[in-house]
């Protein structure tokens, strides 16, 4: 039997020291993955004259599954999102953003386990028709909403609901005042709700979603949404169990998936072991779960809940004083 090779990027800032972190648990679980190493973002720009090296794209494609830490993106100097170009290239349609509860975290909410399903690769971030007069006075953008992505991201959130025993899923949409694009998103919605009957569903216009989410965030199971509002929803999800260094991310296509820490990578702390690696610990569970290896996945939640529930080893963020070694040691340990 071949061994499941991964696609790894480290990343930029406390990339390596997170990613590292993750490696050696999937490893003392017994994953035994074989890993290529590629470059992305600045250590990319530095090493190969480029954002997204053609070596990187090859292998991210050859192996289908990629693990990989934040990347930085220079800003407003022409570059386009390195994310939103993989999301785009291997057309990574759902971004999958599940926030769950962990004890000893100084987390406002217990009890907490919602997943965002956003749409990924439509919406305001298709990136077309971006243009700005030339005397500088008028932007425009261009959102695009289409049937059969709709029904695609809204189909993934109710198999997904079935497949992991969710109960509810929420549509979220500003159809009352974005009537063409979002009108289309709550259409569809309806007609695939109509196809799950043993599914809640309900909808909610976004905002109205925000303030329910800080008033009562106990009502949400699974919310699908566009990818502006997907993006906003799911950081202040991540807001009700810690913050994003809580949050992981997944973003999952027909063939491909790539699996990430969803906060920046933090220049101010890369190299000086201060960096809580639970995000990516966190997708690396996510990738074992779409791999199939669901024993790994839940042997490593458990360690990670019992680290922060005990405040063994835990980093600055989490109330603790240690760095990202000792927290990977006190996860090494009990695994």
């Amino acid at each position: 039997m071949t061994k499941q090779c991964i696609t790894v990027i480290r990343g930029d800032g406390i990339g390596p020291d997170i990613i590292d972190s993750a490696l050696q648990i999937l490893d003392k679980v017994g994953c035994d993955f074989e890993y290529d190493f590629a470059d992305a973002g600045l250590v990319a720009l530095e090493n190969h004259g480029e954002l997204l090296p053609q070596e990187t794209l090859d292998l991210i494609a050859k192996n289908k599954v990629t693990l990989k830490g934040p990347l930085t993106t220079p800003v407003g100097e022409g570059f386009t999102s390195i994310n939103v170009s993989l999301r785009k290239k291997f057309q990574l349609y759902a971004n999958l953003r599940p926030v769950l509860s962990f004890k000893g975290t100084k987390a406002r909410y217990e009890n907490i386990d919602i997943v965002t399903v956003r749409e990924n690769t439509e919406g305001m971030y298709s990136g077309l028709g971006q243009v700005v007069s030339e005397d500088g006075n008028e932007a425009k953008a261009t959102s695009i909403v289409t049937r059969a992505g709709a029904e695609r991201i809204l189909t993934y959130a109710y198999e997904m609901a079935i497949r992991d025993g969710r109960k509810k899923v929420t549509a979220v949409h500003k159809a009352n005042i974005l009537k063409s694009t979002s009108g289309l998103f709550l259409k569809v919605a309806r007609e695939v709700a109509q196809r799950y009957p043993q599914i809640e569903s309900s909808e909610m216009i976004v905002d109205n979603c925000c303030m329910q989410l800080v008033m009562n965030p106990h009502q949400f199971d699974v919310i699908v949404t566009t990818n502006l509002f997907g993006d906003i929803l799911s950081d202040l999800c991540a807001g009700l169990v810690g913050g994003l260094g809580m949050a992981p991310g997944a973003n999952i296509g027909t063939d491909c998936a790539i699996f990430e820490a969803v906060h920046g990578s933090a220049p101010d702390i890369a190299g000086k072991n201060l960096a809580n690696p639970t995000s990516v610990i966190l997708a690396s569970i996510q990738m074992l779960e779409y791999l199939a290896m669901g024993e790994q996945a839940e042997k490593i939640r458990y360690a990670l809940k019992q680290v922060i529930e005990s405040g063994d080893r835990t980093t600055r963020d989490l109330g603790g004083e240690h760095g990202t070694s000792d927290f990977t040691q006190a996860m090494l340990e009990r695994l």
